[in-house]
C-alpha cells in the first residue's frame, strides 16, 4: 500500500489541476482566441503572486495548500504550450502581431505576477 504521505501531494496536485484545466477550457470556450489565452495566463500570474505571498509571509498553510492551488489549480489553469501554439498559428497570419502576442505576453506575465505580490503585500500589511 502506497504512503498516505507520498500519495497525497499526488492527489491534491491532481484535482487542482482538474479545476484550473477545466476553468480554462471554459474560458476558451466562451471566447475562443488567443488572447483568452494571454488573459489566462495573466490572471494566472497575477493569482500566483498573490498566492506565494500568502502562504511564504502572511499565513501558516497546510503544506498541501500550495501544490493544490500553485501547481494544481494556477498550473492547470495557465498554459505554455496553447501560448506557442497559437503563437506559431499567428505567424502565419500576421508576424507583428505574432511577435507582439510572444512579447505581449511574457512582458505581462512578469508585470501581473509583480502586481499580485506587490497588493497582496500591501493589503495584508507585510513589508
Amino acid at each position: 500500500m502506497a504512503d498516505r504521505t507520498a500519495v497525497a501531494p499526488v492527489a491534491v496536485v491532481s484535482a487542482g489541476g482538474v479545476i484550473g484545466a477545466l476553468a480554462r477550457y471554459g474560458a476558451g470556450t466562451a471566447w475562443p482566441s488567443p488572447w483568452t489565452i494571454l488573459a489566462v495566463n495573466a490572471v494566472g500570474c497575477l493569482a500566483m503572486g498573490c498566492l506565494v505571498v500568502l502562504v511564504t509571509e502572511v499565513f501558516t498553510a497546510h503544506p498541501l495548500v500550495r501544490p493544490f492551488l500553485g501547481t494544481g489549480v494556477l498550473g492547470g489553469f495557465t498554459t505554455f504550450s496553447a501560448y506557442c501554439a497559437d503563437f506559431q498559428r499567428m505567424l502565419g497570419e500576421s508576424v507583428p502581431l505574432a511577435l507582439l502576442y510572444l512579447v505581449g505576453t511574457l512582458v505581462l506575465a512578469l508585470v501581473f505576477v509583480a502586481a499580485g505580490t506587490r497588493i497582496t503585500r500591501r493589503l495584508a500589511g507585510v513589508r
